[in-house]
């Protein structure tokens, strides 16, 4: 007895379209398609453009508006430009606004880490 395999009862692939032929229907994306609504949108940045990616410190950020908003807030929209520079691929910006972000974060969290020091230590 020999055995069968797994994949027997599957058709046969598709051949390879010529180089000048029209797509298939259902690989073409039109509306009507059930495939068109589950494939995703085209990224279109590169492998090594996402890689570049300037971090944008969420966590920081929101903890930085809990603690002291006065500067937590300014931190949050530096965060925001961060976000749409890193999709536009304009690094230098992204950048920029990514090191703002930080250092805005950073002294907010530790001034409201220092006024509840205070308040709890002296009244």
């Amino acid at each position: 007895m020999t055995p069968i395999p797994a994949d027997a009862g599957a058709p046969p692939p598709a051949p390879p379209a010529a180089p000048g032929a029209p797509e298939a229907p259902e690989a073409s994306g039109a509306p009507g398609t059930p495939g068109a609504e589950a494939q995703p949108p085209p990224i279109t940045q590169t492998r090594e453009e996402l890689l570049f990616y300037a971090p944008d410190y969420q966590c920081l950020t929101i903890a930085a508006i809990i603690l002291f908003p006065p500067l937590g807030i300014p931190a949050l929209v530096f965060s925001g430009k961060t976000k749409e520079a890193n999709k536009k691929s304009e690094w230098e910006e992204a950048y920029i606004n990514s090191g703002r972000t930080g250092w805005l974060d950073v002294f907010a969290i530790l001034i409201g880490l220092g006024i509840i020091y205070f308040l709890v230590l002296f009244v």
